[in-house]
């Protein structure tokens, strides 16, 4: 049985408050990471431009594109460098390099794509140059007494490079093999930022004291200050453009400019907003015309300098694990993420937009459609049930009495919270009924007026909604693990029931009998069930990193999908023949079709 993967909705750089976030580029290809994972987005093909590396086992924190664009190198959390291949699908490891103690910050490849200097947190050293293919020693990096935020090397020779630090200095360096040549005290704060020019004549800084510093390539002079129309708070990023005319920067002030850099002057300044999330934390310049800044909140903004006073586009996208999703139409579904944020996604146009509207402040505990009246409702844990109309919540929440676990909703639009100790149904943000079972609910479903609650003591207890009160019709326990999700099929006859085992059992829901136990091939919880349309398939998704799409007909008949989400799958969904996975970022796969042609085949010849 076999699947293929067809495209992936990549999540947004993690910003932190206060801190430079590295985003570079190459052409119209941007790099950043996300967690453990490194993006590269083709802001040329955003629908299908999105490729994924998720070779680090801790964080990553900066990747860059060499000059030849081959190649990219990526650091993380612990201080290691991996460079691998950009081209082709295998992603080839060529090395693997523990370069420093601490974090790395910052890479800078030469102009011949085979030397690498690794800038960050260390405790004898605060960076390092070595060989892109050996790892060997290519000189010292040495001068600093903080950690290093940044790094530059001159692309022509004769080679030089700069590094820049909290300790609100910056070193020019000779090489290679690169050694210390001289320290630069022009900023009075921290220095979050340099980089040289694309022809090597000049480099420019920037940093913490809102301040841009211009120097010569060659020798590290300071050339000049640039100060006409300052920003008013820190410049956290600079680039330089293509022909090296203009500077780009990215401050606290929530604003980018444009700068001559022969007149020394601000020719464009862009407002991106007003709030703490539209401070900008990183730059790059990709392409002739896409200056890309990367808002606190993790937005990508373009701007084009040809255009307006706003960005010609913006691409919104989680910067924290997603853990809900639901289909709103054929080819679109919403995403619900940890930071309590919600995301709309178009499979059409492959791009993702963020939900207008007060969103959730804390994590994201479900999403629930109500077909009836063309609604989404979310819960989460800070204890609100909020409604989705259009792209907008909707100004008005309902509290819950406890921290919600599960939400689904009814054929009459009651909306059901399964919560710590306790069931709840609302309807128009009103609290319409409530219980405190002897049980500890854990999920909840609901078909029509059939509602279903699943529990911590491995039971599903079906009930009748007539409106105002539960009835309880029976109970179904065959599961071996706290129940962790629930699933009508869409015609009503049958319920699939995930548990914290990683056990599927189906139900038939009229009869309350077992119809089968045997979808039992995860190792670990399960986090989400989806049927097909036809009520002949469920898809499961487990911590286990898998997905799985299930046969009624023939329960012993699977599609794996393995690892289809390194970090656990959070929720799966059916958008036409695809299934959509969720993590920090998303892959959707076309099931093989002609499996299931098969499938129905001998669904037909067994009548």
């Amino acid at each position: 049985m076999s699947s293929k993967l067809s495209g992936v909705f990549p999540s947004n750089p993690v910003t932190t408050r206060g801190a430079s976030t590295k985003i570079s580029s190459f052409k119209d290809k941007v790099v950043y990471t996300s967690g453990k994972t490194v993006i590269i987005r083709d802001l040329s093909k955003p629908s299908t431009g999105a490729a994924t590396y998720l070779g680090h086992v801790h964080n990553a924190t900066v990747a860059r594109f060499s000059p030849s664009g081959y190649y990219c190198a990526s650091g993380d959390a612990s201080g290691t460098v991996r460079v691998w291949d950009t081209v082709g699908e295998d992603q080839a490891l060529k090395g693997e390099y523990k370069v420093l103690p601490g974090k790395i910050n910052d890479l800078a490849w030469d102009g011949e794509s085979k030397r690498i200097i690794a800038v960050g947190d260390g405790r004898d050293k605060f960076g390092h140059a070595f060989s892109m293919d050996t790892g060997t020693s290519t000189g010292e990096i040495a001068g600093h007494s903080k950690i290093i935020n940044a790094v530059s090397i001159r692309q022509s020779r004769p080679y030089r490079a700069v590094t820049a630090a909290d300790d609100s200095t910056i070193v020019f360096h000779q090489g290679p093999p690169f050694k210390f040549d001289k320290l630069i005290k022009t900023h009075t704060k921290f220095v979050q930022d340099v980089k040289f020019s694309p022809s090597g004549e000049l480099f420019a800084s920037v940093g913490s004291d809102s301040k841009i510093f211009l120097y010569d390539g060659k020798t590290g002079e300071t050339v000049e200050e640039v100060k006409d129309n300052p920003h008013k708070g820190t410049i956290f990023a600079v680039s330089w453009s293509p022909d090296n005319k203009f500077l780009f920067t990215s401050s606290a002030d929530k604003t980018v400019k444009l700068w001559d850099v022969e007149a020394r002057k601000a020719t464009t300044t862009w407002t991106v907003g007003s709030a703490v999330d539209d401070q900008q934390l990183g730059n790059t310049w990709g392409g002739d015309h896409n200056l890309v800044s990367l808002s606190l909140g993790g937005n990508l903004n373009v701007f084009d300098p040809r255009t307006a006073d706003k960005p010609s586009r913006v691409f919104s996208a989680p910067q924290t694990a997603v853990n809900a999703i639901v289909p709103v139409k054929s080819d679109t579904f919403l995403a619900g993420a940890a930071s309590g944020r919600v995301y709309s996604y178009s499979v059409a146009e492959g791009e993702s937009t963020a939900v207008a509207g007060t969103s959730h402040s804390s994590y994201m505990a479900g999403l629930a459609t109500s077909a009836e009246e063309d609604k989404i409702y979310s819960v989460g844990w800070d204890d609100k049930v909020r409604e989705i109309s259009g792209n907008s919540f909707a100004p008005a929440v309902a509290p819950t009495a406890a921290q919600p676990k599960s939400i689904t909703v009814a054929s009459d639009s009651t909306v059901f919270v399964a919560e710590i100790g306790t069931v709840e149904a609302f309807r128009s943000n009103q609290k319409v009924y409530s219980t405190k079972p002897s049980y500890s609910p854990s999920a909840v479903a609901a078909w029509k007026t059939v509602v279903a609650v699943g529990a911590e003591d491995r039971k599903v207890r079906l009930h009748e909604w007539d409106g105002k009160t539960l009835k309880e019709t029976g109970i179904l326990e065959n599961n071996h693990g706290l129940i962790s999700a629930l699933a009508f099929s869409p015609d009503g006859k049958y319920i699939a029931v995930g548990d914290s085992s990683g056990k599927v059992v189906l139900y038939d829901v009229a009869t309350k009998q077992l119809v089968t136990a045997r979808w039992a091939a995860h190792s670990a919880r399960i986090n989400s069930l989806a049927w097909t349309a036809d009520s002949k398939h469920c898809a499961s998704g487990s911590l286990d990193t898998n997905v799985f799409i299930w046969s009624v007909a023939k329960p012993l008949k699977s599609i794996a999908i393995r690892n289809a989400a390194s970090n656990g799958v959070n929720g799966v969904l059916w958008v036409g023949i695809c299934v959509i996975v969720g993590e920090l970022f998303f892959h959707y796969w076309d099931v093989f079709e002609r499996q299931r042609e098969a499938w129905d085949a001998e669904y037909r010849e067994a009548g």
